[in-house]
């Protein structure tokens, strides 16, 4: 069996090393390794970027990760992707900057780089990864039939780092909508007990349903929340890039599990968390 491999875009800024070491810490108990890959546009940048990436591996010598440095001429908001396909990687954590950063990597242009594969990302801000990994992570379920493939993902995550969960579902008060939450909530609840993971359940009101989301994960000080991209089949999709954009960038900071419709994908999906 093939190694299993992680995916770092790196651009040498403090997010991206962020985003590195949130990678070690995930491979480190699957003994994974990861390649960290910076995008060029020009041929002649190359040297000087692999220069670059030499510096960020030897600060991470002692990590006890294989890190392996790859410079790539082309357009992350497909190189990625492509990388990610070639090399049957499991995840790819991907740091997000503000209004300005790499090839403008912002919240929204986030959203055009992952919907370029089927490999889910993990997609971090300023926020560090603990010690003991993620112990608490956020899983939010609409009534969108897509939003239980993570479930899945969620539980190995899980699994690693002796997570709990905290599933949390909109208050519907339509009957119909209302049963179909509570449907969602018992299959979670048997999904994850059925793994031996601690879970939790929790309504929410579903107006501002995504502000909930977060509120309810800042309550808890979780460390990931799980979402499905549901912007895959279009970039504006049938709820607008607010909901995804909004979670990816949250001010509390939260990194984000974003998990793209595996029969929607290019590229088949993830071998690890299938």
């Amino acid at each position: 069996m093939n190694t299993k491999n992680f995916i770092v875009p790196h651009d040498f800024t403090q997010v991206a090393e962020n985003a590195l070491d949130h990678a070690i810490a995930t491979a480190r108990p699957l003994n994974a390794q990861i390649y960290v890959l910076h995008v060029v546009s020009k041929e002649k940048q190359i040297a000087k970027a692999e220069q670059q990436l030499a510096e960020v591996l030897r600060v991470h010598e002692a990590s006890g990760v294989t890190l392996i440095p790859t410079v790539r001429v082309g357009s992350i908001f497909e190189d990625i992707g492509e990388f990610a396909a070639e090399h049957h990687s499991e995840l790819i954590f991907m740091g997000t900057h503000g209004a300005h950063g790499w090839q403008h990597v912002t919240g929204s242009h986030a959203l055009k780089v992952i919907t370029s594969s089927s490999v889910p990302f993990i997609i971090v801000q300023e926020k560090g990864i603990k010690q003991t990994g993620y112990d608490d992570i956020v899983v939010p379920m609409d009534l969108h039939k897509e939003t239980k493939q993570k479930l899945a993902i969620v539980a190995n995550i899980a699994t690693y780092f002796n997570s709990r969960v905290h599933v949390i579902t909109p208050a519907e008060t339509d009957d119909f909508l209302r049963h179909q939450v509570q449907s969602n909530i018992l299959f979670a609840n048997k999904f994850f007990s059925e793994r031996n993971i601690e879970v939790t359940t929790t309504l929410a009101p579903s107006s501002g349903f995504d502000k909930e989301v977060v509120k309810h994960a800042v309550g808890l000080d979780a460390d990931l929340i799980a979402i499905m991209n549901l912007n895959r089949s279009g970039f504006l999709g049938a709820l607008g890039t607010n909901y995804e954009q909004y979670i990816i960038t949250n001010d509390a900071r939260i990194p984000a599990l974003v998990v793209n419709p595996i029969d929607l994908g290019p590229y088949g999906q993830s071998i690890l968390f299938s």
